[in-house]
């Protein structure tokens, strides 16, 4: 087996995604109540007894409230930088099994090579991942994942590292004109949204998979849908075009009301 992929929700709701490989299971961002993720993984055949580790973006409360619950697991490892690890830990009552990594480093854990990049977002140091892992051989090829989500704009180390990803996870957050016309966001939050601390708006997220220069991507999978300000049906339409400009990816969109998206076997893409 090589690496296998599943996004478990992805919304400013709550955010988490599941990444199997032949030793190790792992989330990228816990973003629900540990109840609330243990359903979702039991919905996949698996359970949060049986994740070895987390690894935090940062630490937004849909990103990272999911800590909360690991008392009960104190197995599970938590990947984060230092001034993640410090907010979260600060609404902690106990300490979980954090291991702290320097932004921008290339470390290990188990049969996984990790990459975690700098994003701008109106976090304390947020960034994006970028996963390695499985053989060279035919049945079991080397396969990588990028999550970039929750990032104002797209700044040239993050698609320079993107690029290079089997499969990529990209924030296509909002419709630029639903924002504008939402009344239930406040003009301050509408300009905190578009920031280049933001969040990425459909517009952008096309223009990077229109312009990058020879990227590797076998699958995109657009994801952190807003669920006033964009639609399922609108992003499929407007991203129609990449067939026309010659990307032959496959692509999917995550849904940020009816939550677990499909499963992928990265070999096999």
């Amino acid at each position: 087996m090589c690496l296998q992929f599943r996004i478990l929700g992805s919304s400013s709701s709550g955010n988490a995604a599941l990444l199997t490989t032949a030793g190790s299971k792992v989330l990228i961002d816990a973003g629900f109540s540990a109840r609330k993720l243990d359903q979702m993984l039991t919905q996949c055949g698996e359970s949060l007894a049986g994740i070895d580790a987390i690894f935090l973006t940062h630490e937004h409360s849909d990103h990272a409230t999911g800590i909360k619950g690991l008392r009960r697991y104190p197995h599970i490892q938590v990947f984060a930088n230092r001034e993640t690890m410090q907010a979260v830990q600060a609404r902690l009552t106990f300490r979980p099994a954090w291991q702290v990594f320097e932004t921008g480093a290339m470390f290990g854990f188990r049969d996984l090579e990790v990459t975690a990049f700098s994003v701008p977002h109106d976090a304390y140091d947020p960034v994006g991942y970028f996963f390695e892992g499985g053989g060279d051989t035919l049945f079991e090829p080397r396969r990588s994942v990028a999550w970039a989500t929750d990032l104002g704009y797209i700044p040239a180390n993050v698609s320079e590292k993107i690029r290079h990803a089997d499969f990529l996870v990209l924030e296509a957050n909002h419709d630029t004109e639903m924002l504008e016309k939402d009344e239930r966001r406040p003009w301050s939050l509408k300009q905190r949204i578009r920031g280049r601390h933001g969040h990425l708006s459909n517009d952008a997220a096309l223009e990077l998979l229109c312009g990058a220069e020879s990227p590797r991507w076998r699958h995109v999978c657009l994801a952190h849908l807003s669920r006033d300000c964009n639609d399922v049906g609108l992003v499929e339409r407007h991203f129609s075009v990449l067939r026309e400009r010659g990307r032959d990816f496959g692509l999917s969109v995550i849904d940020p009301v009816n939550g677990i998206g499909p499963a992928y076997d990265l070999a096999t893409l």
